[in-house]
């Protein structure tokens, strides 16, 4: 990605205002452009300085040799064609979204196809806005390029190259096997802090009591505070993924319920033994 270019991001949230100032940190482009309708959150990547100037979707396009669609997965499928309407030669588009499928599908017979790079980068908080911006966003995290063959060698490299210099690790997968995978990594963990969160409200009536919450309880059910705004999409565009990870999840606590029940608890320390085994992964992953 060279640094003479202009990029324009459609939606300067947490994830399109993180790589807008992270890609400054880098010096990664001349001017970045912003295009949002919030116009509190507009003036709010104005004064933090995310992007350089906001002008209207047109003319952000005009602008542009570089445009991010950093919205919301319903929201997404549904610009990004009037995007690759309007594209010129010169200049392709990347979106952020964290379902993929959906969104290839819907501009899969575009004469602009190759001008589109799907990528989702695996990085994200339960806030939101471009307040909750950082520029050690993305740091040391995987950044997964999807369909990358339906999509012009040329800007898949670029794309690569921004993402790598942004301090991601990037691999290729088709959309549909990022889907499935990322239903077991990451929706199942919102529906089961949702969940939890849910159960606790309905059970647990005296706020006070939360005091006695530990670090644990808090971690445990800090993505129940994200936006439904954002995940209701998600999981309705990934709904048969969630909900094959969702019977297993289920089927999981059940035995756990049964094991309690029965008075089992050598069936419950197995259990727990063999959930330990997530350990040796996720500590392979760091």
């Amino acid at each position: 990605m060279k640094g003479g270019k202009t990029l324009g991001i459609i939606g300067v949230g947490l994830m399109g205002g993180s790589l807008a100032l992270r890609a400054k940190k880098f010096n990664l482009f001349q001017h970045i452009i912003g295009v949002e309708k919030n116009q509190a959150h507009a003036r709010q990547a104005l004064e933090k300085g995310i992007v350089d100037e906001t002008l209207s979707f047109p003319e952000a396009l005009e602008k542009s040799d570089v445009i991010l669609v950093a919205l919301p997965v319903s929201a997404t499928a549904e610009i990004l064609p009037q995007i690759l309407d309007q594209i010129q030669p010169h200049q392709f588009v990347f979106d952020l979204a964290s379902t993929k499928e959906h969104i290839v599908n819907s501009v899969k017979n575009h004469i602009a196809r190759q001008n589109y790079v799907a990528t989702h980068p695996m990085w994200g908080t339960e806030n939101s806005g471009p307040l909750a911006a950082t520029e050690e966003s993305f740091e040391n995290k995987v950044l997964v390029i999807c369909d990358a063959e339906d999509s012009r060698e040329e800007w898949v490299k670029q794309t690569q190259d921004l993402y790598q210099k942004l301090g991601m690790k990037v691999i290729f997968m088709d959309s549909k096997s990022h889907d499935l995978h990322v239903a077991y990594i990451s929706h199942i963990s919102h529906v089961t802090s949702y969940a939890l969160a849910n159960t606790v409200l309905e059970k647990e009536k005296e706020e006070r009591i939360f005091q006695l919450a530990s670090s644990g309880f808090s971690s445990t059910v800090r993505l129940a505070k994200s936006h439904a705004d954002m995940w209701l999409p998600i999981f309705k565009h990934n709904r048969e993924n969630v909900l094959d990870v969702l019977e297993e999840h289920i089927t999981q606590l059940q035995k756990f319920q049964t094991a309690l029940i029965m008075e089992r608890y050598n069936e419950i320390e197995n259990y727990i033994l063999n959930a330990n085994k997530i350990r040796k992964i996720l500590d392979k992953k760091i």
